[in-house]
């Protein structure tokens, strides 16, 4: 039985003044929306999210995403398995949006995300690994299911984790499709500083985004 496909979140759009730091020239705008989730995740705004990483969990709650007004989009669900790391991301109502999986044989610390709670081939619909064995640098290429070949990726992160700095282009152009950030706003120091926020553009895919930023985490923290 097929299960209902999770809801779109209401959310508070970004001002379009924290984008200033950015190069409008290079900024992604897309048209048609870049829907690698589901359409259901785009906006036709730039969308500034807040995430809260919880260090001292065990079980789950990692991550908690929220708008700029402090309104929950989701949560993720961490579970430690015995060959597998694996988390989940959730709806507000708890409904499992994607799984993300780390290969257990990968040299360059691989992650696979699916669609729903499934792990099977047929629902990949991306994968993430760093550009080399060894950097000093934040740098991952992210491949679509249907890119086999992997000549070239169908995202780039590059930055720095360590300074809550990485930018997400669109392959190996200089368009950007999100910025993550320490952003000195009221919000943000509501939130906490060792927590940080990530602006999707407007047309990209935000539960994509957030996903990238759970493997980030999950590469450099480990």
């Amino acid at each position: 039985m097929k299960q209902p496909e999770a809801s779109a979140p209401s959310i508070a759009y970004a001002n379009p003044a924290s984008l200033e730091y950015a190069d409008p020239g290079t900024i992604a705008y897309a048209h048609p929306a870049v829907a690698i989730v589901s359409p259901h995740f785009c906006s036709p705004q730039p969308v500034d999210l807040a995430i809260v990483r919880k260090v001292l969990t065990i079980t789950d709650g990692n991550f908690v995403v929220s708008d700029i007004n402090g309104n929950v989009i989701f949560k993720v669900k961490g579970a430690h398995l015995s060959f597998r790391d694996h988390r989940i991301l959730l709806d507000t109502a708890g409904y499992p949006i994607i799984t993300l999986r780390k290969k257990f044989v990968s040299a360059h610390d691989r992650w696979q995300v699916f669609r729903g709670d499934s792990t099977e081939t047929r629902d990949l619909i991306f994968s993430a690994k760093r550009s080399s064995m060894f950097q000093f640098k934040t740098k991952l290429d992210i491949f679509l299911a249907n890119n086999i070949a992997e000549k070239a990726p169908d995202f780039r992160i590059k930055g720095s984790w360590f300074e809550r700095s990485c930018v997400i282009y669109g392959g190996n152009s200089s368009t950007i499709v999100a910025q993550m950030h320490k952003k000195r706003t009221v919000q943000s120091v509501l939130f906490g500083k060792d927590n940080f926020m990530v602006t999707v553009y407007p047309g990209i895919d935000y539960a994509f985004i957030i996903a990238l930023i759970v493997i980030l985490d999950e590469i450099n923290e480990n």
